[in-house]
């Protein structure tokens, strides 16, 4: 009954594996080095997405190559992880191949036009589907090309560079992305100067920090309900309407951008959503990377995390596994995770002609690629 369900889009040497709700690729090829990818379900229905493609970046096999990196954390919903899986690559390419190059612009113009294509998706289906209104993901991408690393974030998800130190036999973490979630006190600084007249931008609700006491994440795709005031209405549920009518987006669609020039000391990148992070360390996930073999490495660290996850709960990981889907959520999140190795004698390349690799981790889609495609 899950297999289906889980069989990812693979252009690759279909090693793919299923075990019960963890999906993973224990190792593949990708430009610059090798890769490892691996997903687990909590929900009832799976909200993470995530995508490694690896070739050319633009729609003409003349443009630039490199490897693109993306994992998608839905909320609310999967309509808008699904959406952002569907069509950020194709939009993003679409604009290199108008600038003929990779640039901080393009990545933002392909995050505003995922956005967009989004919000137009929830206009269409505004009276048929009004949940869709509520419904967003963060989206946290990565681009390796012409040496240069391209990290772009929008919520909470995060990627971490294990990095070599100089004389030493080290590999220390370096958190690449920054994240956006209310409960940091710079997020919630940056949204008071933002809405100064709004008292209620944030609040605390049970300890936890959340936009309008509602959600935990200033900036994603989709939530086209705190973005557009048009949808602060019937039919969509009360919950997520707010009492007064607000005149700017409260939530932000455009990512924070990072640009490193890839050096020899990069060993590899981890990239996960939030259900990674809220039981591993950073430095705790860089040393299983670097202590283990490279095969099975990113199911490996979702293990780890499922271990903290029962350690917390006072239960045995054993039993933890025998919990379905949906009741799982109370346990631990979705936990997408994507090791990727940086191979710095392949850095240096001036052409890549390995065969272009696609791979998407995570549920079919339940929209129609009509739906979905622009």
């Amino acid at each position: 009954m899950v297999k289906p369900c889980w069989r990812p889009c693979v252009e690759d040497d279909a090693t793919e594996k299923v075990d019960g709700l963890l999906w993973y690729k224990n190792l593949g090829n990708h430009a610059y080095g090798e890769f490892s990818m691996a997903v687990i379900q909590a929900n009832s229905l799976m909200e993470d997405q995530s995508q490694l493609e690896s070739g050319p970046l633009s729609s003409t096999n003349s443009g630039p190559q490199g490897t693109f990196v993306g994992v998608y954390d839905g909320h609310g919903g999967t309509e808008a992880s699904k959406f952002i899986n569907h069509n950020l690559f194709s939009n993003f390419k679409k604009i290199v191949s108008e600038q003929q190059d990779v640039s901080e612009i393009a990545i933002k113009k392909a995050f505003a036009s995922t956005e967009e294509g989004f919000l137009s998706l929830v206009r269409k289906q505004w009276l048929s589907k009004p949940h869709m209104a509520s419904v967003g993901s963060c989206c946290l991408v990565g681009v390796m090309c012409n040496g240069l690393l391209y990290i772009a974030n929008a919520g909470d998800s995060r990627v971490v560079l294990g990095r070599a130190e100089r004389g030493t036999r080290e590999v220390t973490a370096l958190q690449l992305s920054t994240e956006h979630n209310a409960n940091i006190e710079t997020v919630r600084n940056e949204l008071r100067c933002l809405h100064p007249n709004d008292s209620q931008i944030v609040v605390q609700k049970h300890k936890v920090w959340r936009v309008k006491g509602i959600i935990q994440v200033s900036r994603s795709i989709g939530d086209a309900y705190l973005k557009k005031s048009e949808f602060n209405r019937k039919p969509l549920q009360p919950k997520y309407r707010l009492p007064e009518p607000f005149h700017k987006p409260i939530l932000n669609p455009e990512p924070e951008i990072l640009v490193r020039k890839l050096q020899p000391g990069d060993r590899f990148l981890i990239f996960a959503s939030d259900g990674l992070w809220e039981h591993l360390g950073n430095q705790e996930a860089v040393d299983i990377v670097q202590n283990f073999p490279r095969n099975g490495i990113a199911k490996m660290l979702v293990k780890a995390a499922l271990r903290e996850a029962a350690k917390k709960r006072e239960m045995r990981y054993t039993d933890l596994k025998r919990i379905e889907r949906g009741v799982r959520r109370h346990f631990h999140d979705d936990i997408s995770v994507i090791v990727v190795y940086i191979d710095s004698h392949l850095i240096s390349r001036s052409s890549i002609s390995d065969h272009p690799l696609a791979i998407k981790g995570g549920s079919a889609a339940t929209i129609s690629d009509s739906e979905t495609r622009f």
